[in-house]
């Protein structure tokens, strides 16, 4: 068993206003060290594949038919032993 843990943002060339939010509200905060937020989401997958090769190969196809929007995301995978 192999967890896949996906995180997925926006791209760098695509407006984040989830993010500009964050941000306008830490500089509100006083929070000034802060000089850029980007906001997306963390996807992990539990897979029953028998090696972290096809894990990876399985959360990569799962991720480009259906999880991440390749025109506006983009994702870092990582596979991890259960």
């Amino acid at each position: 068993m192999y967890i896949a843990q996906i995180n997925i943002t926006l791209k760098e060339s695509v407006l984040d206003p989830q993010g500009q939010t964050v941000m306008k509200a830490l500089n509100g905060m006083g929070e000034t060290q802060v000089k850029d937020v980007r906001v997306g989401k963390y996807v992990e997958l539990q897979l029953n594949e028998t090696s972290q090769s096809d894990a990876e190969k399985s959360a990569t196809r799962i991720c480009e038919k259906l999880l991440v929007n390749s025109v506006i995301e983009s994702y870092r995978l990582s596979i991890v032993q259960a």
